[in-house]
C-alpha cells in the first residue's frame, strides 16, 4: 500500500495556518477541528508544521504567557516529508525512525495531505481487514478431494 492509498482513504481535508497568528489560535483551531497537527503556510507554501507537540513544549516553557506567542515562534521548520508513491512499510520506518507522529505528504512543492500514525494504523487495519476476508472466502471455496476410485 502506498501513501497516495491511505490519503484516499482518509480523505484530503487540510487545516493550516499562518505564521504570523497567535498560539491560542492554533489550539482553538486544533480543539475545534480534533487535529493533532496544522500545515503553516505563508504566501501559499509550507512553512512549516505544528504538533501538539511544539504547543505543550513552549506552554511549558512560556507559562502564563504562551497565548502571546506567534505560529512562526513555535513551529517546526523544514519539517520531514513523505511522497506519495512512498510504499507503507517505508513510511512506518520513516515515522518511528524520526519520532513523528504527523508527516505532510508532498508532490514537489505541492501539499496533498498530512499523514498521522493513527492514519496509517487504520490503513493497516483496513488491509488485513480485506486481506483476511479474501483468504477466509479461498478456504471456504477450496475444492473438496474427489473420493472417486
Amino acid at each position: 500500500m502506498q501513501v497516495s492509498e491511505i490519503l484516499a482513504i482518509k480523505g484530503k481535508v487540510l487545516y493550516t495556518i499562518a505564521p504570523n497568528r497567535s498560539l491560542s489560535e492554533a489550539v482553538a483551531i486544533m480543539t475545534e477541528q480534533d487535529v493533532g497537527s496544522l500545515v503553516v503556510f505563508d504566501h501559499g507554501k509550507m512553512a512549516g508544521m505544528l504538533t501538539f507537540r511544539e504547543v505543550l513544549k513552549h506552554v511549558h516553557v512560556a507559562g502564563g504567557s504562551w497565548q502571546d506567542l506567534s505560529i512562526a515562534d513555535v513551529m517546526v521548520r523544514d519539517p520531514l516529508t513523505a511522497g506519495a508513491n512512498m510504499e507503507m512499510d517505508e513510511l512506518r520506518r520513516h515515522m518511528v525512525d524520526h519520532h513523528q507522529r504527523y508527516l505532510p505528504v508532498m508532490d514537489d512543492d505541492t501539499l496533498l495531505g498530512v499523514i498521522s500514525f493513527h492514519d496509517v494504523a487504520k490503513a493497516v487495519l483496513e488491509e488485513q481487514s480485506f486481506e483476511n476476508r479474501m483468504l477466509k472466502n479461498y478456504i471456504r471455496n477450496w475444492p473438496e478431494e474427489s473420493n472417486e476410485a
